[in-house]
């Protein structure tokens, strides 16, 4: 430190600081009561956050305590209903059990009650249906449609005086079926057997191609021969002288008898014939009835191919007579031209169409059954 420069005094400084002292007490009074205010504000936001905090507590635990309770009794009710429920659950099976039962019963029930007692249009049904089966089994026996015809035409009847809306359908049926058959040409297989079994008759009297004239038949000549002219009758008064003239006529009459005798006699030794088959002229007398029987046979297997309805069995076996007939026997003869003539009757008379059927009636029969 210099001389020059002077040397403060004790007084000097503290008299120096005076002025600045009232500001820093100034200063530090509002920092304080800044500080205060700031403590005042914080305690009081302190005890209003504690009285927040202490409700949400209150109010926590409130809750706590609620869900506690009413977990306790929502367990409460859970296990009831799971104990309800197994209870239902029981019961049911239980009703299950004798509903399949009541409903097995009343299935069983309906189904006697339905065999038991069959309503008036139902029983219809079936013997319109057992008759027409019935029918069509006959007409394939007997080879004839009129079994047909007339079961079809009871059945139209029963049902036109049963007057029912739904078997309308059945009666159109019916009424087609009819049509068709009468449309419907079938082989008239009882006639064609009475005609086969004449044909059989008449075989044993056939004569043959190769037959000699016998005995009978030269009888049959001789009685065809005209006879000689009658005596003239004269008067009684002539009986007594003409004796004589009748001896010799009588006497002449014997003699012409003899000589025609003779004659024929004569033309039986030689008999000069055409035959066109050479097997005709070759079979022995002894073999006339092995071909008699086997001719009959033949027509006896055609019968009975027309009763089982094979058409062309039967037709082979006719044609197979007709070759016989034509061959073995005498063509020139009436008894054969007869026999043939009636063979070609049989033979033109027999058709190949089958009995028709009952498709379209059955069908509707069923749908009645049915009751669609």
């Amino acid at each position: 430190m210099s001389d020059s420069e002077p040397v403060p005094t004790p007084l000097s400084a503290p008299l120096a600081e005076l002025p600045a002292a009232p500001a820093a007490a100034g200063a530090w009074r509002r920092w304080l009561l800044a500080t205060g205010l700031v403590a005042i504000a914080g305690l009081v936001l302190g005890i209003l956050l504690w009285q927040k905090l202490g409700n949400i507590q209150e109010e926590l635990a409130r809750r706590s305590t609620d869900a506690t309770a009413q977990s306790i009794e929502a367990r409460t009710l859970a296990r009831q209903a799971q104990e309800s429920t197994r209870e239902l659950t029981a019961r049911l099976a239980l009703l299950e059990t004798r509903l399949s039962e009541v409903s097995l019963q009343r299935t069983q029930l309906e189904e006697l009650m339905q065999s038991l007692s069959r309503s008036r249009d139902e029983n219809l049904v079936v013997d319109v249906e057992s008759a027409l089966r019935l029918a069509q089994q006959q007409a394939q026996l007997t080879g004839s449609a009129e079994p047909l015809l007339a079961a079809l035409k009871s059945a139209d009847q029963r049902l036109a005086r049963a007057a029912q809306p739904r078997l309308n359908p059945l009666q159109r049926a019916i009424a087609r079926d009819v049509e068709r058959i009468k449309a419907t040409t079938v082989t008239d297989v009882p006639g064609l057997l009475l005609k086969l079994d004449e044909l059989t008759r008449m075989v044993d009297d056939l004569p043959l191609a190769n037959a000699m004239v016998t005995g009978a038949a030269a009888a049959r000549l001789v009685a065809s021969a005209p006879a000689a002219a009658p005596a003239p009758v004269r008067p009684a008064s002539a009986a007594g002288t003409s004796m004589a003239w009748l001896d010799s006529l009588a006497l002449r009459a014997w003699w012409q008898r003899t000589l025609q005798g003779t004659l024929d006699e004569a033309r039986g030794l030689l008999r000069v014939s055409r035959i066109d088959q050479p097997d005709a002229v070759l079979l022995a007398p002894e073999q006339a009835f092995f071909l008699r029987e086997n001719l009959k046979l033949k027509l006896l297997n055609a019968r009975l191919g027309l009763l089982s309805r094979q058409t062309a069995s039967a037709r082979s076996d006719l044609a197979a007579a007709g070759a016989s007939l034509a061959k073995y026997f005498d063509p020139a003869s009436r008894r054969t031209q007869a026999a043939t003539q009636l063979l070609l009757q049989v033979q033109s008379q027999m058709k190949s169409s089958e009995l028709p059927r009952l498709d379209e009636t059955l069908a509707a029969l069923a749908t009645a059954a049915a009751g669609r």
